[in-house]
């Protein structure tokens, strides 16, 4: 049995894992998918307060308590910031460290830094709707989601904080050290993601394309764990 840690990304929650989380659970694997402070169910506390920091303690503080080890650890889109993070400060307890069409990002770096648009639109966003620190969800069709579940991704996305998106990573390359770290590309969707599966490739990183768009694991639920399976 393997214990896997699952987190997801900006304006997501663990709802959106509930495919996957199944599938590795029939297998009798362990299986946990944190919803970071401020979204999903616990949009109630989201705060001024909350940021990068909040969301790799909620996933450091869930392998403490839970005393996990030998862990493989997802992070999917802006969660590869937060896997990133929390991978670099607890090596000793990670097998595999995993990132799903994530950011992967250099210490000093913001996710900000990563974008074609350096974030304005992202920052234009939370002027006009979200008091200027809420970052209001994309629609699900931006991030190229199958059809059947687009509206239902709609209802359930929701304001994420924009400080988490302008904190710069601190990372000490301690993350990198971890035996077996890979990537898996969302080649159905145009976004920022290819410049760090190349990068991936360079590291000597294994690698893989699942053709389908940015939310793999509602596009492709059943190849994203048979992946996962196989590699880790």
């Amino acid at each position: 049995m393997t214990d896997y840690v699952l987190i997801h990304g900006a304006w997501h929650g663990s709802w959106c894992w509930a495919r996957v989380r199944r599938l590795l659970a029939a297998g009798a694997h362990g299986v946990f998918t944190p919803t970071l402070t401020g979204v999903g169910e616990r949009s109630h506390l989201l705060s001024r307060d909350v940021g990068l920091d909040t969301h790799v303690a909620d996933v450091a503080n869930l392998m403490i308590w839970e005393n996990l080890r030998d862990v493989v650890l997802v992070g999917h889109s802006y969660g590869g910031f937060v896997a990133r993070h929390v991978a670099d400060r607890m090596p000793d307890r990670i097998r595999s460290l995993i990132y799903l069409d994530a950011f992967v990002p250099e210490n000093g770096k913001t996710l900000f830094d990563y974008l074609p648009d350096n974030g304005e639109g992202d920052r234009k966003l939370a002027v006009a709707h979200g008091d200027g620190w809420r970052v209001p969800p994309r629609p699900a069709s931006f991030f190229a989601v199958n059809a059947a579940d687009a509206a239902w991704v709609d209802r359930q996305c929701t304001m994420h904080p924009l400080s988490s998106f302008e904190a710069p990573a601190q990372i000490s390359g301690a993350c990198d050290d971890i035996a077996n770290i890979g990537y898996i590309l969302a080649s159905g969707f145009e976004g920022p993601f290819g410049q760090f599966y190349a990068k991936a490739g360079e590291r000597r990183w294994w690698r893989e394309e699942l053709e389908c768009g940015h939310d793999v694991m509602l596009d492709m639920p059943n190849e994203l764990t048979t992946v996962l399976l196989q590699r880790t």
